[in-house]
């Protein structure tokens, strides 16, 4: 073997691994958000989810991406241990797929019908389908089938370059004893494992392993002891990406280990007990890449089999292992913002779901804050003042920390609705954070007159009812149109904040007509400048969000430009709602 096998064979690999990359990241954009739904909206069923887990993982082709995820999901509360341990088990038995795919590389034969079926008749025909959707169709699902079709490919590619690397290996014989070494059970099981834990996929290190089988030289008892590490060595990445989390995510990740440990154990134990005596033939004979398939499901299904009854042993195993640390969960940070978990940057689709579950509890926070404190308006209380300031720091924190979160994933490929879904999100949480600024300025300001023991005329308080009116429902309709994603819902906020500009204008007419009879002091007069200014611009501030959510939903973006064409065009709905709101809000 020659220095341009070496080079040839480190090629291969590489074509390997970014094929394998390339087809993953490809099924996970093309499932979507579809993957964040079918995952977290588990029951406790420890069936259904070892179901899911089975499928999710054969969609994505990554159980150590599943498990990630289950650890991420646990470690943001989303997911219960008892959930999340079904999962695991489930993505074990589904990584087998990746193997039966890989085995395509061994087919072999003259038949024109097993030459189709060969991976140098169809993956070319593959890559050059992919790169025509890839390259030249601009629909999005058909762009990710293109992806996915050239990281299949690629990842062929690759693995016929590592088998044509290797292929004089065969006749060498030093090659030949080097791995016969490996027969030794504790020997092959630390190679298996150790490759795994470099490459940290079980999936790249069976298709290595299939590779070499493609010499003719390795016999199966090499194999077995390599797959049993191999499957030891994907826990790994689940253990690394546990570092720092929550203790309840400590114990997923170490389920995973144990279900490996104890399963990998039992059938080391179990396997070569009972080949002292009766010494299993196939051992001797040289492996293939669909042997080694089979004997990677088999054990995955035996494990299965035997261990799943025993997931609620392997939860109460990680429990002691990790105990409760005293105070953990408490302080003052929101427990919404537990979902914004780093595990989910490399799973974009999955990390915009739990923006918007944030984005959504910020939404209903600001809600509640500005109810509070217009409330306040009517009657003056102590503690809903606190309660104001108090939810205006959190909704601050909730700025920072998802605007944050929102950039550290926003250059990863997403799909044009995952997209349309950021830009919202980037255009609303700074005007949510806004308004809550408004609602603190109010709760101030009420405090303020409390303090001083002024009080608005009879009619200055009845106009200022009726204006808070029209801003509570403008608020329930930007609110509602958010969370729902509600277009309609979202055109009738800027006939409401037409309606309640034209209060405001009406509302500083009849306090200057207040003042110059007396009836109203120049000390109330700038109080209620200030609140009417605060109120506005939460009126304001609810148009920026509706304006958004309309005009990304219609691929545009320019608010000034559609609020002059509104107003400008007023169209018959719009006119209609404005009567219809100008009625019902009118001082």
């Amino acid at each position: 073997m020659t220095i341009f096998n070496v080079l040839t064979l480190f090629g291969g690999l590489a074509l390997f691994l970014y094929g394998m990359n390339v087809m993953g990241d490809g099924l996970k954009k093309s499932a979507g958000s579809r993957l964040e739904t079918i995952l977290s909206s588990l029951t406790s069923n420890r069936f259904k989810g070892f179901l899911l887990g089975l499928i999710v993982t054969a969609v994505i082709q990554s159980s150590s991406a599943t498990t990630v995820m289950v650890v991420g999901f646990v470690n943001s509360g989303i997911m219960t241990l008892v959930q999340g341990s079904g999962v695991i088990i489930g993505a074990n038995l589904g990584t087998t797929i990746t193997s039966w795919i890989l085995s395509l590389s061994g087919i072999s034969g003259d038949n024109p019908i097993v030459e189709l079926f060969k991976p140098t008749t169809f993956a070319p025909v593959l890559a050059v389908i992919g790169i025509i959707f890839y390259m030249f169709l601009k629909d999005e699902k058909k762009k990710d089938t293109g992806m996915i079709l050239l990281g299949f490919a690629v990842l062929m590619f690759g693995m016929e370059t590592m088998s044509s690397a290797v292929a004089p290996l065969a006749d060498v014989p030093e090659f030949t004893n080097i791995l016969l070494k490996f027969s030794n059970p504790f020997l092959g099981l630390m190679a298996g494992l150790i490759l795994t834990v470099i490459i940290q996929s079980s999936s790249a290190s069976i298709g290595i392993l299939q590779a070499l089988t493609l010499t003719g030289a390795v016999p199966f008892s090499v194999c077995v002891p390599v797959i049993m590490g191999q499957n030891l060595g994907t826990c790994i990445t689940a253990i690394i990406s546990s570092i720092g989390a929550k203790t309840n995510a400590k114990r997923a990740a170490l389920i995973h280990l144990y279900y490996n440990i104890i399963g990998v154990g039992l059938f080391m134990v179990i396997f070569y007990a009972l080949n002292a005596f009766i010494h299993f033939p196939f051992l001797e004979t040289y492996a293939d890449p669909a042997g080694i398939a089979l004997v990677h499901s088999l054990f995955n299904i035996a494990e299965a089999i035997v261990l799943f009854p025993m997931g609620n042993i392997l939860v109460k195993l990680a429990t002691a292992t990790v105990k409760d640390k005293p105070g953990e969960g408490e302080g003052n940070r929101p427990k919404a913002l537990d979902l914004l978990d780093s595990r989910f940057i490399d799973s974009p689709a999955i990390a915009v779901q739990q923006c918007q579950r944030v984005e959504n509890d910020m939404a209903s926070r600001t809600q509640e804050c500005l109810l509070t404190a217009l409330s306040l308006i009517e009657t003056y209380d102590r503690e809903k003042v606190k309660n104001v300031l108090q939810m205006e720091d959190e909704i601050d924190m909730f700025e920072d920390q998802l605007g944050t979160y929102i950039v550290r994933f926003s250059s990863k490929p997403l799909t044009i609705r995952d997209n349309k879904k950021v830009s919202v999100m980037l255009h609303t949480i700074g005007n949510l954070e806004r308004m809550s600024d408004h609602a603190r300025n109010i709760a101030e300001s009420v405090e303020k007159m409390n303090e001083k023991q002024l009080t608005f005329s009879d009619k200055g308080r009845e106009e200022l009812r009726v204006y808070c009116a029209a801003l509570t429902e403008n608020i329930d309709l930007t609110m509602k149109a958010l969370k729902d994603e509600d277009i309609e819902t979202a055109r009738m906020v800027e006939p409401l904040e037409e309606v309640i500009d034209n209060l405001n204008e009406r509302a500083k007419r009849h306090h200057v007509k207040r003042l110059q009879k007396g009836k109203c002091t120049m000390e109330l007069g700038v109080m209620l400048e200030d609140l009417m200014t605060d109120l506005e611009r939460i009126s304001d501030h609810c148009s920026n969000i509706a304006v958004t959510i309309i005009e990304i939903a219609d691929d545009t973006y320019d608010t000034h430009e559609y609020l002059d064409t509104l107003k400008e065009s007023q169209t018959p709905e719009f006119q209609r709602l404005y009567a219809q709101f100008d009625q019902k809000y009118h001082i």
